[in-house]
């Protein structure tokens, strides 16, 4: 079973930065995509940035410029450089990763990013 544990969350000023590391243990398979997503009070989980093990990056247009996601592979762990925090940006923020031949998918429990206007 994949565990993940998410770090990194907090309470920001508009305009600041965080850094989330999201760290995975426990796979019996090689780690594919990795990437976080986020949800904010009353809205659909939203896909923030993805990578692949081989450094191809995507991320949503509300990030593109502002946000950087970076992966580990030797340590498992994906990292999402967040700057110029907006107030929407505001959200738990989800670690999630495939594995394996047909890319099963795990979650991590959250982390809360609030950024105040």
């Amino acid at each position: 079973q994949v565990q993940l544990v998410e770090s990194g969350g907090g309470l920001v000023q508009a305009g600041g930065s965080l850094r989330l590391s999201c760290a995975a243990s426990g796979s019996s398979f090689s780690i594919n995509a990795m990437g976080w997503y986020r949800q904010a009070p009353g809205k659909q989980r939203e896909l923030v940035a993805i990578i692949t093990s081989g450094g191809t990056s995507n991320y949503a247009d509300s990030v593109k410029g502002r946000f950087t996601i970076s992966r580990n592979n030797a340590e498992n762990t994906v990292y999402l450089e967040m700057n110029s925090l907006k107030f929407e940006d505001t959200a738990v923020y989800y670690c999630q990763v495939r594995t394996g031949r047909y890319s099963v998918v795990y979650w991590g429990h959250g982390t809360q990013v609030t950024v105040s206007s």
